[in-house]
């Protein structure tokens, strides 16, 4: 599969805002002229709100009524050199200006600054602060310059993502932005096994859902269809394993510098890897690669269907863990970021007892290669280790195991399958997707709560929130999109903007003016009829 063309404007790691307003539910800033006094604004100042097209919406915009107008003499400095290439590097591409980019603090037109932002932003939060003489973002760490950076993009007009130079003029609203992340958690991910998307897609898909300060990307690499990884002490994964996906395409695998070069890529976006190897079940094409998994000692045929639940890794074989534990161990030394996921999904050939003792060994060997544990919800059926991370995927709002678990401490990433999974329809007329979970318009991605959607498990328990994109009918960088998009930035929001500022309207306003960004950066969205998108989308 050829990837789609990789606009440089997306390489940008977005981690969305959330707006706390002053009126009513999530409106851009505006008071009475009773509240002006009280706000420590003028009228005028409340009159010239800042626009509402930052997805996800920030956690506090105050107006100035002040305009900064990008010129050929506008300059950006950056405490983090990366990020102040990418900013000018997108600046001069669609500008046509120089944009000059100097190491350092303040000396910039546009100043980004790990200098000056309050504690209380944490590391991933920013101020933005903008005159008719510049702009500065300050931060703690430089994932917050990043996120406000990204928000920084999205007050800029659309043009301003061109890949080629546009018409200005180059504004930036005045005022101040202040914004943080409700969850740290906030993921999006990526099947790669029942159908293979090479290096080049899959830093495409990075550049795409960091636009939206989406920080985690989980990559199911493992499944019954293709094993997607290079493993050295069992080649026959990735030769054997690997040589197929649904339909009986010639799938493809990642050599172990391939996926190096993937994790490397992800950082320069602040976007974390998080692997996973699905087990026990979900292993036809491990059973397919080596005889000696069997429990009969024979090998399987490989797969192309779309069927679940027919395999499972023979858990009284002493192999099976060698097996494991060597896997996990070459792919962790790999994996800089905390996380391996183990599967633990529609386990259905694996027996009650089995599952359970897998399950304690598999935690344990994971541990033992100084990681942390993710696995879907299932497992909360089991002894969990005390770090272990559910990911709760059910239709239900209910789960007396999960809920269990959260009392006991452990934490939740909320990905169920009727609101995050972006490959569920839009409506039974889209070719693309499944309907086992329902169909998913815009109203139904957004239309949730995730620090208050599962009994039992309240806001302290939640880690985040995560996307997932299963491949069955997934076969291009195209149809990514457009399964993608618009429903993953409300994810994104629901993820890093605080419940008080959640509304329908004003979101689809945001989600609206996302629209002619997404045509200049050659995004194949979904044109959701439930959004109205400006002229240019």
């Amino acid at each position: 599969m050829n990837p789609m063309p990789i606009n440089p404007v997306n390489r940008v790691l977005r981690r969305t805002g959330r707006t706390a307003r002053a009126v009513g539910a999530l409106a851009v800033f505006a008071v009475t002229a009773a509240g002006v006094s009280a706000a420590g604004v003028t009228a005028a100042q409340a009159a010239a709100a800042f626009p509402n097209t930052v997805v996800p919406v920030p956690v506090s915009e105050v107006a100035s009524g002040a305009t900064y107008t990008l010129t050929s003499a506008t300059t950006v400095s950056s405490d983090v050199t990366g990020i102040g290439d990418y900013l000018a590097g997108i600046l001069r591409t669609s500008t046509g200006y120089p944009i000059t980019e100097t190491t350092g603090t303040g000396s910039g037109s546009i100043a980004l600054e790990l200098t000056g932002a309050p504690t209380t932003v944490g590391a991933e939060g920013y101020v933005l602060t903008s005159t008719a003489t510049g702009v500065v973002i300050q931060a703690n760490q430089a994932a917050g310059l990043f996120h406000g950076v990204q928000t920084l993009l999205q007050l800029m007009p659309p043009a301003v993502m061109s890949p080629s130079v546009a018409a200005g003029p180059w504004t930036v609203p005045g005022g101040t932005i202040t914004d943080y992340p409700r969850f740290e958690h906030r993921g999006a991910m990526l099947d790669v096994a029942r159908h293979f998307f090479t290096v080049a897609q899959v830093e495409r898909y990075i550049d795409e859902i960091a636009l939206y300060k989406i920080d985690y990307l989980h990559l199911h690499l493992t499944d019954d269809q293709g094993w997607r990884i290079a493993i050295n002490s069992w080649p026959n994964l990735a030769t054997v394993g690997g040589s197929t996906e649904v339909g009986g395409g010639a799938g493809g695998y990642y050599t172990q510098a391939d996926y190096s070069a993937i994790v490397a890529y992800a950082q320069t976006r602040y976007v974390t890897i998080v692997p996973e190897i699905d087990s026990p079940g979900h292993t036809n094409a491990a059973l397919a690669s080596y005889a000696s998994l069997n429990c009969n000692g024979v090998a399987p045929a490989l797969y192309t269907g779309t069927n679940v639940g027919f395999s499972s890794l023979c858990v009284p074989l002493a192999l099976t863990y060698t097996f494991f534990d060597q896997v996990v161990g070459e792919i962790a030394a790999l994996t800089p970021g905390p996380y391996i996921h183990i599967g633990g999904d529609e386990a259905s050939s694996t027996t009650a007892s089995d599952y359970a003792t897998f399950e304690g060994k598999a935690q344990n060997i994971v541990a033992s290669h100084g990681k942390t544990v993710v696995g879907w919800h299932n497992i909360s059926t089991t002894a969990l280790l005390p770090s272990t991370v559910l990911q709760f995927w059910d239709t239900t709002t209910s789960n007396s195991s999960v809920a269990a678990a959260a009392a006991s401490g452990s934490k939740v990433i909320m990905s169920p399958a009727n609101h995050a999974y972006l490959d569920m329809k839009y409506n039974r007329k889209i070719k693309l997707g499944q309907t086992w979970a329902g169909l998913i318009d815009v109203d139904t991605a957004y239309g949730w709560d995730p620090g208050n959607y599962l009994t039992g498990v309240g806001e302290s328990s939640v880690a985040g929130v995560e996307a997932p994109l299963w491949t069955e009918t997934i076969l291009t960088s195209a149809d990514i999109d457009y399964m993608a998009f618009p429903r993953l930035p409300a994810i994104a929001e629901l993820g890093w903007s605080p419940w008080s500022t959640h509304n329908q309207t004003t979101f689809t306003q945001r989600l609206g003016a996302q629209g002619p960004r997404w045509k200049d950066m050659g995004v194949n969205y979904y044109q959701s009829t439930q959004v109205t998108w400006p002229p240019g989308s």
